[in-house]
């Protein structure tokens, strides 16, 4: 017989299977969601272990690398008592100035103490290859050499003027015994300069308006939006007149009665080759450092230059791109978790 029509315990039955098979498909579903999130956050955790491991790494490496670079360094600094008889070399490469690390005069003289003090360092040899820079920075090494020469009366100092030994750079090496060049070199310059320009023209027909304030008739000196009038053009030329002095009396002083020739013009900012410049008086002897290695007799050079750790710029860099990539990835992060809960 047909079971039609259903019995109502019969639909009761079924309603309560079909309620509970939902009822289950549903706990499935929030676990199945449960187990997934659990593997993603573990995925993260691990790509952020390997990440941390990797930097880790890295940064061990790195350190590493500028300890044995430093102690080669300083092995070499150490060891001029086991070289025996040598010349102290110290640098002056590069733009001169208190804010730079090619040439200032904190590291330059902190070199040359060191080397004059070094008891078996029979010279010292100012490896020049520069085109000048701060007045004020190579006054100080001036000074200090001239200082050293008077309390180690037996260590002469030698300049050798590579490609270059112009302005700040002549200035230093003014200060010392001999300066040897090569007949190709640049040598001289002995001047002062303050570039400055004026784009008043410019900025007018730009619509640029220059709305400075100030407390003091010549605060604005030298603004390049404003005409210079006459008054601050006298008063700024008689400074740089005063600091061209100053350079000229240490020349004069440094090299004394080796001058040869007392023509304004060798002071007038002009340079010349080196081959010029030993017939002006400004230069010595032609030649180089291994020249003037056979002339002293002497073989060994050490090398007095104080030479900048790395590690400090190179940290600086890698803290500054770390902190950008772990910034980036934290906020990649936090939004995800955030859209995570939205949903």
């Amino acid at each position: 017989m047909s079971d039609w029509p259903p019995k109502p315990t019969d639909q009761a039955m079924n309603n309560q299977s079909n309620s509970q098979r939902e009822q289950k498909g549903n706990e499935w579903e929030l676990l199945e969601k449960v187990v997934l999130s659990s593997i993603n956050e573990q995925k993260k955790t691990r790509k952020w272990g390997i990440f941390f491991k990797s930097l880790t790494f890295i940064f061990l490496f790195i350190v590493l690398f500028l300890l044995v670079k430093s102690c080669s360094i300083s092995k070499d600094m150490d060891s001029e008592k086991s070289v025996g008889d040598h010349l102290a070399i110290v640098d002056i490469q590069g733009t001169i100035g208190s804010s730079t690390k090619d040439v200032n005069s904190a590291d330059t003289i902190k070199a040359l103490k060191a080397a004059f003090k070094a008891e078996n360092s029979k010279a010292i040899v100012l490896n020049i290859n520069s085109p000048g820079g701060s007045p004020v920075e190579s006054d100080n090494i001036w000074q200090e050499i001239r200082y050293l020469e008077k309390e180690h009366p037996n260590k002469k100092v030698y300049a050798v003027i590579g490609d270059m030994g112009a302005s700040g750079a002549y200035y230093i090496a003014s200060a010392v015994n001999e300066i040897w060049v090569n007949p190709s070199s640049l040598v001289g310059s002995i001047g002062v300069i303050m570039p400055n320009y004026g784009v008043a023209g410019l900025a007018q027909k730009l619509g640029v308006e220059d709305r400075t304030m100030t407390s003091g008739a010549n605060k604005d000196i030298l603004s390049m939006t404003k005409p210079i009038n006459p008054a601050q053009r006298e008063h700024v030329q008689a400074v740089l007149d005063d600091v061209h002095q100053h350079f000229i009396d240490a020349v004069k002083e440094g090299r004394g009665d080796r001058l040869k020739n007392a023509d304004p013009s060798v002071f007038s900012g002009l340079f010349w080759s080196g081959s010029q410049a030993i017939k002006l008086g400004i230069a010595d002897h032609a030649g180089n450092l291994e020249s003037l290695k056979r002339t002293l007799k002497i073989s060994k050079t050490v090398d007095y230059t104080v030479e900048h750790n790395p590690l400090e710029s190179i940290l600086g860099k890698m803290g500054a791109e770390m902190g950008q990539g772990l910034g980036a990835s934290l906020t990649q992060q936090l939004e995800a978790k955030q859209q995570a809960s939205l949903q």
